[in-house]
């Protein structure tokens, strides 16, 4: 099953592409990786791992070690909701390296390379076709 890549850029920008999660398998959260292991127009870019998620939905955490599922007990902030002081919770989270059961790679561009975002992923910078707005159907003339 491919890996979905969200490469996001400086300038606020995401892009996405599709990889095989194999490629990837090994590396952890936080380390720098080539572009061109991610795509071959991605020539000169250097990305690092923010995270992402396996095919469960259950998310990366940098500081848990390995690739196993765990449950930790987090407090405010991660995947927790704010407003409730003191509130604990016991959430399942994977281990920080990557492995082929990953669905999603978030990736955080470090050293861009000599072509844009924009001309490597040409085909999601195109803006949204607009439709022509449709009639609605002549009433139905009374029998």
């Amino acid at each position: 099953m491919p890996c979905k890549v969200i490469i996001g850029s400086k300038d606020g920008k995401a892009w996405r592409c599709e990889i095989d999660p194999e490629t990837v398998s090994g590396k952890q959260v936080g380390e720098t990786i080539e572009g061109t292991s991610i795509h071959a127009g991605l020539t000169g870019y250097s990305l690092m791992i923010m995270g992402g998620s396996d095919s469960s939905g259950f998310p990366l955490k940098a500081d848990i070690e390995g690739i196993g599922l765990k449950r930790v007990l987090l407090r405010k902030g991660w995947g927790m909701r704010d407003g409730h002081q003191g509130i604990r919770r016991r959430k399942t989270v994977r281990g920080k390296q990557l492995s082929g059961t990953l669905a999603q790679l978030n990736l955080k561009v470090v050293k861009e390379g000599s072509a844009k975002l924009a001309q490597v992923f040409a085909d999601q910078n195109k803006p949204a076709e607009s439709k022509p707005a449709e009639k609605a159907p002549a009433p139905a003339p009374a029998a």
